[in-house]
């Protein structure tokens, strides 16, 4: 009988789940580390997003939620058999914390290759974020790129599976000085994104242009996903 006992008590610590720690929202960063972005592009995006994670405003939202404290994971998507994991799961609370995804994000070696699967991006953050050790209130994935969908399986069918398990996706469109329209047949990329990309509780598309730099998208865009409120000006919205 003690054999049996000892046995069950080993099975159910085996089967128990795994502690999930607390959080207020659990974000993918996926940016578009494909062939169309050159080596500058990259650095200015993840730097971006780097200075945007340890600014004032976005570590004081961060402290101001319930729980005063955000999972972030940074990848970086090209084909579609190329999703990079960049920087791994970190709970950001503060100063230090944020420092440290920051300084990893910025040293880490490229690594994605080929063109243009988001679909294929959207499903890799969607097992990220489900294979995780964190729980939080709100699921977001954040997509980053200069150009449309041009690989993988059907965004639409993607972007529909990840709104079902509860995500909200978002966007930030990025036009570059003398660089194609973005989207298909010379549609804006913000409406394209608008269109096909995201979906979900408050998502909205950012847009980083000649007027608004990279840095300063991120941070503002950040800011609102942070907050899990509405947008101010909402440049595009499904």
């Amino acid at each position: 009988m003690r054999l049996i006992l000892n046995g069950l008590f080993a099975f159910a610590l085996l089967t128990a789940p795994a502690y999930a720690e607390p959080v207020d929202l659990e974000l993918v960063f996926a940016a578009d580390g494909s062939g169309s972005i050159d080596s500058d592009e990259l650095r200015l995006q993840r730097q971006g997003w780097a200075d945007a994670l340890t600014s004032k405003d976005v570590l004081d939202g961060i402290k101001d939620g319930p729980i005063g404290a955000i999972a972030v994971a940074f990848m970086e998507w090209g084909g579609p058999s190329s999703q990079v994991l960049i920087v791994d799961w970190h709970v950001i609370r503060d100063a230090a914390s944020a420092k440290i995804f920051a300084d990893k994000l910025v040293a880490a070696p490229r690594g994605a290759t080929g063109y243009n699967s988001i679909s294929n991006a959207i499903d890799f953050s969607v097992r990220l974020v489900e294979t995780n050790a964190h729980e939080g209130t709100r699921k977001v994935i954040d997509v980053s790129g200069d150009g449309p969908n041009m690989n993988g399986r059907p965004l639409d069918a993607a972007r529909a599976e990840a709104l079902g398990k509860g995500f909200t996706i978002n966007a930030l469109s990025i036009r570059r000085a003398g660089g194609r329209p973005g989207g298909p047949g010379g549609m804006a990329l913000e409406d394209y994104y608008a269109q096909h990309v995201i979906g979900g509780p408050g998502s909205f598309v950012e847009i980083a242009d000649a007027t608004r730099p990279f840095a300063v998208a991120a941070r503002r865009k950040l800011l609102t996903e942070v907050a899990g409120r509405e947008p101010r000006a909402r440049l595009a919205e499904r």
